[in-house]
């Protein structure tokens, strides 16, 4: 699929982005504390920055140089984003080797690494607006749908705890599967398709796209009704760019933090629209999102639904999924200082096991009284995870407190 998606280029000037990386020790449960992080120069192998990470797996955010941030807002420009090389070392681990890691200006690129005793080297193509890439093949807005198989649950659409995603296309049987948590999956192709830079509302739209996209995948069995064991491939000719282990982008993650659960569909249906979409200059297709369309009517003032009402309808509309799997209780209102009940409760809960791979969340009473305790806690979390600092448990607080606990959960 990459072709010529990960050839060098020569880094250039103009502007500055940040760099964050957090290494762990096979998932997000165990951060792994003095690991030796490097990030090197790709055109001369010339190391940057050296340190070692903290108790919490972090290492302190670099700013490095990115290219003038005007040539990500035109197709037209020279490459907006520069690459960096990252090196991992740590004892009794394989070193960790992740190549042309994107940094776009006046944006921060967060780059996590999963050690594993026999680590592969992850090469990073080009983004799609900047890459080659296959065209997608038109299909079918509303799917027929198949009988259920006991993958998802019907009659209502799921937003599931993890995914499966097929590492070619469809009729390939060499290429690997992967398992990944279905917001992680959103946030890497968001940031493999779109770019960071761009203003919210269009990248707010794009991401209701994707996730629309892949909730009909999930919801119509779409590949394990044809006998495959997979969710959805990174096939861009099918579904959607996926690159196992890319860098993903803040700017993105925080959108799909509070959206993740929301997809187009129409009034008088129920499943997901299959919104498919394209880049806008190399394809062009009515009605189809247009990448770049998309960014320009941001530009214009207009908001992510009106954005997708311009390409899909005006009789689209935005609902919510009904339930999450794998998660012990559904988010259903902000908890803050005077909060009580059970909500509070598992979230104390769920603060104490966290507190034990990550000492700078401090333990706290388990009473089901939000207090000034429980708000320093959540504080101390939302820093940790590169949230919003607000002691205020939100649903993107919640539901990242919810896939650290069942992390740390799964490996006792």
């Amino acid at each position: 699929m990459n072709g010529n998606n990960t050839a060098p280029v020569i880094n250039t000037q103009g502007g500055s982005g940040k760099l964050q990386i957090n290494v762990y020790i096979g998932n997000i449960g165990r951060p792994a504390s003095g690991a030796l992080v490097r990030v090197i120069d790709p055109d001369n192998n010339r190391v940057l920055e050296e340190q070692r990470t903290d108790t919490q797996g972090q290492i302190k955010a670099i700013t490095l140089a990115a290219p003038p941030v005007e040539n990500s807002m035109r197709p037209d420009l020279q490459r907006p984003f520069n690459q960096y090389n990252i090196q991992v070392t740590f004892p009794d681990f394989q070193q960790a080797d992740i190549n042309n890691v994107q940094l776009f200006p006046d944006s921060t690129s967060q780059q996590n690494v999963f050690l594993t005793p026999q680590f592969k080297q992850i090469i990073i193509p080009y983004p799609v607006l900047w890459g080659t890439y296959e065209a997608k093949i038109p299909e079918t807005e509303i799917k027929t749908l198949p009988f259920p198989t006991g993958q998802v649950v019907l009659p209502e659409p799921v937003v599931p705890d993890l995914i499966v995603v097929h590492d070619g296309r469809p009729e390939d049987t060499s290429a690997r599967n992967y398992t990944v948590g279905f917001a992680d999956y959103i946030k890497n192709v968001a940031s493999s398709e779109i770019y960071s830079t761009w203003p919210t509302e269009a990248i707010k739209a794009n991401v209701l796209v994707i996730l629309s996209f892949t909730l009909n995948r999930v919801y119509t069995e779409w590949y394990r009704g044809k006998g495959y064991d997979f969710t959805v491939t990174n096939s861009t000719a099918f579904d959607q760019a996926f690159t196992y282990g890319r860098n993903i982008f803040k700017e993105i993650s925080d959108v799909v933090d509070e959206i993740f659960t929301t997809y187009i569909s129409k009034s008088d249906i129920i499943q997901p629209l299959f919104t498919q979409y394209s880049d806008g200059r190399r394809i062009v297709r009515n009605g189809w999102l247009s990448q770049w369309g998309s960014k320009e009517l941001a530009d214009q003032g207009l908001n992510a639904l009106q954005i997708l009402k311009n390409y899909y309808g005006s009789e689209i509309v935005l609902k919510q999924a009904k339930k999450v799997e794998g998660i012990p209780l559904s988010f259903t209102k902000v908890l803050e200082v005077g909060s009580t009940g059970d909500a509070v409760r598992t979230i104390q809960n769920q603060l104490n096991t966290i507190s034990k791979n990550y000492p700078l969340i401090q333990k706290v009473v388990v009473d089901g009284n939000y207090g000034e305790d429980t708000a320093d806690a959540i504080k101390v979390f939302q820093e940790v995870f590169d949230l919003p600092v607000t002691g205020k448990v939100n649903f993107p607080t919640w539901y990242s407190i919810s896939d650290v606990f069942v992390a740390i959960s799964k490996l006792s």
